[in-house]
Protein backbone atom coordinates (compact mmCIF):
# COMPACT_ATOMS: atom_id res chain seq x y z
CA UNK A 1 0.00 0.00 0.00
CA UNK A 2 1.21 3.32 -0.22
CA UNK A 3 1.41 5.80 1.94
CA UNK A 4 -2.38 7.50 3.07
CA UNK A 5 -3.52 10.74 2.40
CA UNK A 6 -2.63 13.51 4.55
CA UNK A 7 -4.53 14.38 7.73
CA UNK A 8 -4.79 18.07 9.37
CA UNK A 9 -5.10 18.44 12.83
CA UNK A 10 -5.07 21.95 14.68
CA UNK A 11 -3.48 22.02 17.70
CA UNK A 12 -4.41 24.40 20.11
CA UNK A 13 -1.68 25.98 22.18
CA UNK A 14 -2.42 26.25 26.57
CA UNK A 15 -0.40 28.36 28.19
CA UNK A 16 0.36 25.79 30.28
CA UNK A 17 2.78 24.03 27.48
CA UNK A 18 4.87 27.41 27.78
CA UNK A 19 8.54 26.69 29.74
CA UNK A 20 10.89 29.40 31.36
CA UNK A 21 11.83 30.62 27.96
CA UNK A 22 8.36 31.71 26.34
CA UNK A 23 7.96 28.63 24.19
CA UNK A 24 6.71 25.47 23.81
CA UNK A 25 8.03 23.25 26.11
CA UNK A 26 9.39 19.86 24.52
CA UNK A 27 7.11 17.51 25.76
CA UNK A 28 4.23 19.64 24.40
CA UNK A 29 5.19 18.21 21.03
CA UNK A 30 4.24 14.77 22.11
CA UNK A 31 1.18 15.62 23.73
CA UNK A 32 0.16 17.07 20.59
CA UNK A 33 1.30 14.09 17.97
CA UNK A 34 -0.43 12.02 20.54
CA UNK A 35 -3.55 14.11 19.96
CA UNK A 36 -3.51 14.19 16.41
CA UNK A 37 -2.74 10.39 15.72
CA UNK A 38 -5.67 9.72 17.65
CA UNK A 39 -7.72 11.94 16.17
CA UNK A 40 -6.84 10.43 12.85
CA UNK A 41 -7.70 6.73 13.99
CA UNK A 42 -11.25 8.93 15.42
CA UNK A 43 -12.00 10.02 12.40
CA UNK A 44 -11.40 7.34 9.30
CA UNK A 45 -11.90 4.11 11.76
CA UNK A 46 -15.89 2.72 12.05
CA UNK A 47 -17.55 2.68 15.20
CA UNK A 48 -16.85 -0.59 16.35
CA UNK A 49 -13.23 -0.69 15.44
CA UNK A 50 -13.19 2.52 17.47
CA UNK A 51 -14.34 0.55 20.87
CA UNK A 52 -12.28 -2.32 20.27
CA UNK A 53 -9.20 -0.77 19.95
CA UNK A 54 -7.03 1.51 21.25
CA UNK A 55 -3.18 2.68 20.57
CA UNK A 56 -0.12 2.70 22.24
CA UNK A 57 2.82 4.67 21.56
CA UNK A 58 5.78 2.93 21.57
CA UNK A 59 8.74 5.00 20.09
CA UNK A 60 8.68 8.66 19.16
CA UNK A 61 11.99 10.51 17.24
CA UNK A 62 11.62 14.14 17.32
CA UNK A 63 13.73 16.81 15.31
CA UNK A 64 12.77 20.56 16.72
CA UNK A 65 13.00 22.83 13.92
CA UNK A 66 12.11 26.18 15.23
CA UNK A 67 10.59 27.52 18.99
CA UNK A 68 6.43 27.27 18.92
CA UNK A 69 4.86 30.29 20.48
CA UNK A 70 1.78 30.85 22.62
CA UNK A 71 -0.08 32.51 19.77
CA UNK A 72 1.19 30.66 16.50
CA UNK A 73 -1.29 28.86 14.36
CA UNK A 74 -0.33 25.51 14.21
CA UNK A 75 -1.08 22.60 12.13
CA UNK A 76 -0.09 19.11 12.66
CA UNK A 77 0.38 16.79 9.27
CA UNK A 78 -0.30 13.14 10.07
CA UNK A 79 1.21 10.88 7.75
CA UNK A 80 0.44 7.77 8.05
CA UNK A 81 3.10 5.06 6.50
CA UNK A 82 2.36 1.61 6.96
CA UNK A 83 0.42 -0.58 9.23
CA UNK A 84 2.24 -3.79 9.65
CA UNK A 85 0.69 -6.60 11.88
CA UNK A 86 -0.54 -4.88 15.18
CA UNK A 87 1.89 -2.03 14.74
CA UNK A 88 0.97 1.48 12.88
CA UNK A 89 3.88 3.77 11.46
CA UNK A 90 3.28 7.60 11.25
CA UNK A 91 5.03 10.62 10.56
CA UNK A 92 3.69 14.11 11.82
CA UNK A 93 5.09 17.36 10.97
CA UNK A 94 4.13 20.29 12.78
CA UNK A 95 3.82 23.75 11.04
CA UNK A 96 3.12 27.27 11.77
CA UNK A 97 2.28 28.43 8.30
CA UNK A 98 5.02 27.41 5.76
CA UNK A 99 7.53 26.65 8.38
CA UNK A 100 8.28 23.58 9.73
CA UNK A 101 8.57 23.77 13.76
CA UNK A 102 9.12 19.83 13.75
CA UNK A 103 9.00 16.54 12.65
CA UNK A 104 7.97 13.55 14.60
CA UNK A 105 8.73 9.69 13.38
CA UNK A 106 6.53 7.61 15.46
CA UNK A 107 5.46 3.84 16.13
CA UNK A 108 2.41 3.10 17.48
CA UNK A 109 0.97 -1.02 19.19
CA UNK A 110 -3.10 -1.46 18.85
CA UNK A 111 -4.15 -3.15 21.87
CA UNK A 112 -7.43 -4.94 22.24
CA UNK A 113 -9.97 -3.04 24.38
CA UNK A 114 -10.70 -5.29 26.47
CA UNK A 115 -7.62 -7.46 26.66
CA UNK A 116 -4.97 -4.82 26.63
CA UNK A 117 -3.17 -6.91 24.31
CA UNK A 118 -1.58 -6.59 20.75
CA UNK A 119 -4.41 -7.04 18.00
CA UNK A 120 -3.95 -6.51 14.65
CA UNK A 121 -6.59 -4.07 12.61
CA UNK A 122 -8.96 -5.73 10.20
CA UNK A 123 -7.68 -4.98 6.16
CA UNK A 124 -10.55 -3.28 5.47
CA UNK A 125 -10.37 -0.67 8.19
CA UNK A 126 -6.41 -0.26 7.24
CA UNK A 127 -8.20 0.38 3.26
CA UNK A 128 -10.16 3.40 4.53
CA UNK A 129 -6.89 5.03 5.78
CA UNK A 130 -5.12 4.09 2.65
CA UNK A 131 -8.44 5.25 0.29
CA UNK A 132 -8.57 9.09 -1.26
CA UNK A 133 -10.76 11.15 0.38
Amino acid sequence: MEQAPAFYYRIGIDPADIDFMGHVNNASYLKWVQEAVISHWRKIAPADAIAGHLWVALKHEITYRKPTFLDDDVIATVLLQKVQGARAFYETIIRRGEEVLAEVKSSWCCIDADTHRPARVARDVIERFFMPR
